[in-house]
């Protein structure tokens, strides 16, 4: 064993336990340090035993273990634990030593993070790891961001133990400064969020509607798997309604139905509204998530209000096709949303995103690996300046041939009051899109009418505000025009 190590990880959770015997695996000799050092010691014996690992007691012990310049690497609970841990390593770190924070946190944080330690003569990491336990193990998706200078130290590690496509590429390169790894994850986390929610939508028809059993929803899923819906949270989905307990009871049916989250989405919601971009599949699957946390309210409403009782006369097989056809529709929007956001977000934090690349590094190693990405980036690869994902030739016809079966499946499911908030915002927002003109001049002149807010005129040059004096007693002052 090397007397000093590669690099160090602190924090050796499930994410960090995992991670570090990747690194291992790559040939890396690595320092591991935790808060209860008694983890230490169970994992330096245990899963560690024999390998090149360096357990330390103290930061001061951890810090010393490292070739210069210092990789200090913490995978721990995102907020206030990552700012107090930083304090603690700072003082026992050199210029030029580095401080990677791979864990999910907020976007912002990481740019204040960035920018204060660079203060004290060191780099900053935050970086993005996607791919949950096996991820972490086997090779996750790395999305690496913040002080530029750190990226020659890091990029040898990290390329080593990330996930890789066909081609051997990894699923890891730079993103930019600041918080933008971490932002590219957050849109990552969302998209997941939303790809998770339809999936739950389909399930759910297939099962109150079709009156489907968990062994034959597990044969669709298993087929879906095999064609355009190919990706991760299908191929697990599929395993979950084939799996059976040691009493061969079908687990899933026994799960409470309150989806717990851990913010990521919220965020990303939060983020679009503060840019204004309309990333309505993905606030939807939040929502979704709010609502089935209300499960008391729920089982009272369910006795107290009463809808349509779902009955199905039409042609079963025609309508899981339909549903294929729905998800892969939703699917292509919730990108196209995702992608938008990155768009207006690079525009406003002045980050150079290489949007092919992200498409790359989510192609193997995430949660929302699937084939599909590699569409996403033959679009951004055939045209960097792409607005949108649905002016793309591919996914435009990819679309527009979806889009029956996917209408079909939003109207059998309103009509018997099923709820698919995600496959119908989406398929909203498609329509919305692509309609030359909105009612948003209704909409306009009503702010006009109560506040005076002004509004631009089909005739005349944009740019250019009117107000009208709707009720004649208004005058002709006008509220000053802005955007929020």
């Amino acid at each position: 064993m090397k007397k000093l190590a590669d690099i160090g990880l602190i924090g050796l959770a499930v994410m960090g336990e995992n991670l570090v015997l990747n690194m291992e695996s790559k040939g890396y000799t690595v320092a591991v340090y935790n808060r209860t050092v008694e983890k230490v010691d169970k994992f330096v014996h245990g899963r560690g035993a024999g390998k090149n690992f360096i357990g330390a007691q103290s930061i001061e012990e951890f810090v010393a273990s490292l070739e210069k310049p210092r990789k200090v690497m913490m995978l721990v609970k995102a907020g206030k634990p990552v700012d107090a841990l930083i304090e603690q390593i700072i003082p026992h770190l050199e210029a030029g030593d580095i401080i990677i924070d791979g864990g999910n946190s907020h976007f912002p944080d990481t740019i204040r993070r960035t920018e204060y330690v660079e203060s004290k003569g060191l780099l900053y990491v935050g970086t993005g790891v996607s791919g949950g336990e096996e991820g972490a193990l086997k090779g996750p998706s790395m999305m690496p961001g913040g002080s530029p200078d750190a990226w020659a130290h890091v990029k040898e590690i990290f390329q080593a133990v990330a996930a890789k496509v066909e081609d051997g590429s990894p699923c890891c390169d730079w993103v930019g400064e600041g918080g933008a790894g971490h932002f590219v994850k957050m849109v990552h986390n969302g998209i997941e969020y939303g790809d998770m929610q339809i999936i739950t939508e389909a399930y759910q028809l297939m099962k109150d509607l079709l009156g489907m059993s968990n062994d034959e929803m597990h044969e669709v899923f298993k087929a879906w798997n095999d064609q355009e819906l190919d990706s991760y949270l299908i191929e697990i989905t599929r395993d979950i309604l084939g799996y059976k307990d040691e009493n061969g009871e079908e687990t899933v049916d026994f799960i409470l139905d309150t989806a717990g989250q851990k913010g990521t989405g919220k965020w990303t919601g939060i983020s679009a509204l503060d840019l204004g971009i309309p990333l309505t599949l993905i606030g939807e699957s939040v929502f979704a998530r709010c609502l089935s946390a209300q499960k008391n309210l729920r089982v009272q409403a369910s006795k107290a209000i009463s809808g349509p009782a779902p009955k199905f006369d039409g042609e079963k097989a025609q309508l899981i096709d339909d549903l294929k056809m729905a998800l892969y529709g939703a699917k292509i929007i919730s990108y196209a949303q995702g992608y938008n956001l990155m768009m207006e977000a690079a525009k406003e934090y002045g980050w150079n995103l290489n949007y092919g690349g992200i498409a790359l590094m989510w192609r193997g190693g995430c949660i929302i690996r699937s084939a599909f990405l590699a569409d996403i980036k033959a679009a951004f690869d055939n045209n960097p300046d792409l607005p949108n994902l649905l002016l793309d030739p591919f996914f435009k016809e990819k679309i527009e041939s979806a889009q029956e079966g996917w209408r079909r499946v939003c109207a059998t499911a309103l009509s018997n009051g099923i709820p698919v908030p995600a496959l119908t915002s989406a398929l909203c927002y498609f329509d919305g899109f692509r309609t030359e003109r909105l009612p948003a001049n209704l909409l306009q002149a009503q702010r006009d009418y109560f506040g005076a807010h002004t509004y631009e005129r089909t005739d005349k040059a944009r740019g250019e505000f009117f107000h009208t004096n709707w009720t004649g007693r208004g005058g002709d002052t006008a509220s000053s025009t802005y955007n929020v």
